[in-house]
């Protein structure tokens, strides 16, 4: 078959810091490295390694400065960590980070409740970090969340979202993801916003971050590649992303992107086994149920 049009896709890996940061039980800083080096063995392209945040806010997040200087970085790779503010980036620059991420919503009343500001307040603390970031060489992407649905606040009009993106871009964020923070998005949802955020923001510069809470994860991500999006979050074994609904699942699996990727002819660079692998390293140490259907399928096959 004919490999597709720009077949390159890159996969930000979001286990190490979106995947552990709910889990309550405390995962040690040599155990995250182990597994953001597995990560990195695989092949992953980008990895979303910790969050700069208060502690009291984000417990497991405690040894971001001790977690970052023991990365072995591999050559080529892309380290990426959340800030929530300029405290938060003055630590970044300490660790020597050279890519940050700041994450804001389109709906307000989740704003107010997840990151205690009003869009506006949020925006402004944002290019507050974008202005210290380019000082210092640091690129800044922002992510949106809750772009296709609010657990506050319902339905989200793709109108909202360009509203809040034409904000980002006047700031200097030049790349943007979307989220679906609650996994509510259906494809031709999907495909209405991408078609309108495309006014500001070319799609090349577009990432998207889709839950599984409802299963659609898989199906809006075919719908974004089909509208040319070429990047996107996951997270190994499905860990973690704060689904808002009890029992629910959050982040969708990169075991189960890779194989879909693999299977339409897409380039990754990533090695499915060793990625596998990585995943069963972390469910193994945490005690817990692999959320990947693919590495379910693969660990029986190979037991």
């Amino acid at each position: 078959t004919m490999s597709p049009v720009n077949s390159q896709v890159i996969i930000t890996e979001v286990a190490p810091r979106d995947g552990l940061q709910s889990e309550v039980q405390w995962v040690p800083s040599e155990i995250k490295q182990h597994f953001i080096h597995l990560l990195q063995e695989a092949g992953v392209p980008e990895i979303e390694c910790t969050s700069f945040v208060s502690p009291k806010w984000v417990p497991q997040m405690a040894d971001n400065q001790q977690l970052w200087l023991g990365i072995h970085k591999k050559p080529g790779v892309s380290y990426l960590a959340l800030v929530p503010n300029v405290q938060g980036l003055h630590l970044a620059i300490e660790s020597k980070v050279e890519e940050v991420v700041v994450f804001g919503s389109v709906s307000e009343a989740f704003s107010l409740k997840n990151i205690n500001c009003t869009i506006d307040q949020s925006i402004d603390k944002f290019s507050k970090i974008v202005a210290l970031a380019q000082l210092h060489n640091i690129r800044v992407r922002g992510i949106l969340s809750c772009t296709l649905g609010c657990p506050y606040e319902g339905p989200i009009e793709a109108r909202q979202v360009v509203k809040v993106a034409e904000k980002m871009k006047a700031i200097g964020i030049n790349r943007l993801g979307l989220a679906d923070t609650i996994g509510v998005g259906t494809p031709n949802a999907v495909i209405t916003l991408l078609d309108q955020i495309a006014t500001i923001y070319p799609v090349h510069s577009l990432s998207a971050h889709f839950h599984d809470t409802y299963g659609q994860a898989l199906v809006n991500i075919y719908a974004c590649l089909q509208a040319g999006v070429r990047r996107f979050d996951s997270s190994v074994s499905g860990l973690g992303g704060c689904p808002y609904a009890k029992g629910a699942t959050g982040n969708v699996a990169t075991e189960e992107l890779v194989y879909m990727l693999h299977g339409l002819g897409y380039h990754t660079g990533i090695n499915l086994e060793k990625l596998i692998m990585a995943g069963d390293f972390m469910r193994n140490y945490l005690k817990n149920t692999n959320n990947s259907r693919v590495a379910l399928a693969y660990l029986a096959k190979r037991s």
